[in-house]
């Protein structure tokens, strides 16, 4: 069987068809939701491509100027019908002309789609991405919110320190040596005023109240979640600072490795309460807020050593067990588990 013959007529159609299909069609990328529509901007401003933001801008105030509603009076509108309808609907599509000419940024995107009209989806992606991105910067809005939250924090500090300060006024022991202190430095010695200048008793007891609450300030350091608070320690300067603390810890492990691991010294005591609050897993804070002697009895009983840790881990655990053993409110909940319980079903006989 002989092979078909292509005629010359119809290879030059087939040539004819590739670089039809081959040739940029940009009306076909122009949609009803972005943009001007199905409009081109550069057409509804009378403006060429390579217009400078001037002459957009000239362009725009010509027309609106002329289309808007306002000062619309009847004039034909520019042969596409007449009327205030009409009039507003060619001052719409001028305005979102302008704005999307007006941005260099949304102008690229827009001439990237008139050069790419079979990126569909791209265009879609990008204009949306534009319109819908707020309008206020989110640096600011991270900034607010920080200050926000360091204010609170702080406001929040100061009212648990001063609930601590009320607190420790009220208890009998810090009272008594507060107000002992008062009269040795003659704070509540003071001669009573006479005529005019003479105080009720609630001011005195007043005055007298707030003169041994700062006395219990100045005397006594309160430490864990009630201590003094710092500016230092809110969010905002945290994240402030933080460069030079992560800088901090960095030269301040390398000095450990340096001295205990490589040259192997012997641990000092912070050293070795810095490894005991490690083990016990402890913030700061919490560390520091336990008695003077309980840290001692744990440098006396070399707890910075992993083995005797575990045996005082232990023998703690093993403490809190017959605590809990002794205490009544256990033992009654163990036996209306034993009893009862939750999960267990009881029927009633009438």
């Amino acid at each position: 069987m002989a092979a078909p013959r292509w005629c010359p007529g119809g290879r030059w159609a087939l040539y004819l068809c590739l670089c039809a299909a081959l040739l940029p069609r940009p009306a076909r990328g122009l949609t009803d939701r972005l943009y001007c529509g199905r409009r081109v901007c550069y057409e509804v401003l009378g403006v060429s491509r390579q217009a400078s933001k001037a002459e957009i801008a000239r362009a725009y105030r010509q027309l609106a100027r002329q289309y808007h509603p306002d000062r619309y009076r009847g004039e034909p509108a520019g042969g596409e019908g007449s009327g205030v309808q009409a009039a507003h609907e060619k001052f719409l599509l001028i305005a979102a002309a302008y704005e999307t000419l007006k941005d260099e940024e949304t102008r690229k995107d827009y001439d990237y789609m008139l050069d790419h009209p079979e990126e569909y989806y791209r265009h879609y992606y990008h204009y949306y991405r534009r319109r819908l991105a707020p309008k206020v910067d989110v640096t600011i809005v991270i900034l607010v919110t920080v200050c926000a939250i360091s204010v609170f924090q702080f406001f929040s500090w100061w009212s648990s320190y001063n609930e601590a300060i009320n607190y420790l006024a009220s208890v009998p022991k810090y009272r008594i040596q507060a107000t002992e202190i008062a009269r040795q430095q003659g704070l509540l010695n003071k001669t009573k005023e006479k005529g005019k200048n003479r105080r009720s008793k609630e001011e005195i007891r007043e005055e007298e109240e707030e003169i041994i609450k700062d006395i219990i300030k100045n005397k006594i350091d309160i430490k864990g979640g009630y201590q003094k608070p710092k500016i230092y320690d809110i969010l905002l300067f945290q994240i402030l600072l933080a460069p030079f603390y992560w800088c901090k810890y960095i030269v301040w492990y390398c000095w450990w490795i340096y001295c205990f691991t490589i040259k192997g010294q012997e641990y000092g005591v912070e050293e070795k309460l810095y490894i005991i609050r490690r083990y016990m897993k402890m913030s700061q804070s919490q560390f520091d807020s336990l008695e003077d002697h309980q840290k001692e009895t744990f440098l006396e009983r070399q707890l910075w050593i992993r083995e005797n840790y575990e045996v005082y881990k232990r023998e703690q655990e093993e403490e809190l067990k017959k605590k809990m053993a002794m205490d009544p409110r256990w033992k009654r909940y163990r036996r209306w588990m034993k009893n009862e319980g939750p999960g267990r079903l009881t029927f009633i006989d009438d």
